[in-house]
């Protein structure tokens, strides 16, 4: 057996995948503010923590990382939502767990996973977005991811579809993830209805859900829905026109807020979609948000 992790830019998983692709167990954390203080030891100590644990429990081989940006064979050049440059984290917990540790990009991790287990299982050519704290993104044909010699590839979050726009931690404007992650969603509905930056994600789906039946703060929350969703099919539509995928698949926690946002996103295809006139088959990631810890372990 394997053990998966997912760092993302507001939690960490962790879980024991068998040769299935099954978890058998599981525990996560979120991270607060107080947590990015020092970020490097609130995630070694709740990774190192909870792999002895497993050890107790499991036979364990080794160990996957998914983690969000630049990443290497064994170092995170640079993770914006993470505020990390350069650190070798395979390096720091091998002072800790005698384990061999892989790490990859997150997003590709996932993208892995629901290509090998999930939603891209039947296609042949995808596109694979997670939708967060940022946009990570990845392609896969036949099977195979596509990647470069390069460590920079496939960032779809900091495409631009806003001139002038936005100003993203990357240091450039209009970024897509400034517009389209959940997390720029969040923020913006909580904004909107003047709510405390602690309401959580359930709490603001209920709040939408309310909306469409009884039609409390009507206006303010259709017209931030309608934004967010405009703003994925431009991404999504620029990326089709380059790529041309059988389908795209999203994940993140975009997921939990599937009844809300999947109809609408893709009658927006339709409209936006001239160019190729073909049908952009939109595929909801089937492992939610546990497709990072799988294809963490796929790696």
């Amino acid at each position: 057996m394997k053990i998966g992790i997912d760092i993302g830019g507001s939690h960490i998983g962790i879980g024991v995948v068998n040769e299935e692709g099954d978890i058998l167990e599981k525990k996560e954390k979120r991270i607060m503010k107080k947590d990015k203080e020092n970020i490097k030891k609130t995630i070694e100590e709740y990774i190192i923590e909870n792999v002895k644990e497993f050890q107790e429990k499991y036979d364990i081989s080794d160990i996957g990382i998914a983690i969000p940006g630049k990443v290497t064979s064994d170092t995170v050049i640079k993770s914006v939502n993470l505020g990390i440059e350069n650190y070798n984290i395979i390096k720091s917990l091998n002072e800790k767990i005698k384990l061999p540790i892989k790490i990859k990009n997150d997003a590709k991790c996932a993208a892995i996973a629901e290509n090998e287990y999930g939603c891209l299982k039947k296609y042949n050519k995808n596109i694979f977005l997670t939708l967060g704290t940022g946009i990570g993104g990845a392609v896969i044909i036949n099977n195979k991811l596509f990647e470069t010699e390069n460590v920079i590839n496939c960032e779809f979050g900091h495409m631009v579809i806003e001139k002038n726009g936005i100003e993203c931690t990357c240091g450039r404007n209009g970024c897509f993830e400034k517009y389209a992650s959940m997390k720029s969603f969040k923020n913006e509905l909580r904004q909107r209805l003047a709510l405390d930056e602690k309401t959580r994600g359930q709490e603001l789906f209920d709040m939408i859900k309310t909306n469409f039946k009884e039609k409390e703060n009507y206006e303010v929350i259709e017209e931030v829905v309608d934004d967010f969703v405009t703003s994925i099919s431009i991404g999504i539509v620029n990326l089709t026109n380059v790529f041309a995928p059988q389908s795209v698949g999203i994940g993140g926690s975009f997921v939990h807020f599937e009844e809300v946002f999947l109809e609408r996103l893709k009658m927006k295809l339709q409209k936006e979609n001239t160019f190729s006139g073909d049908e952009i088959k939109i595929e909801v990631a089937s492992l939610g948000n546990d497709a990072g810890i799988i294809g963490a372990t796929l790696i």
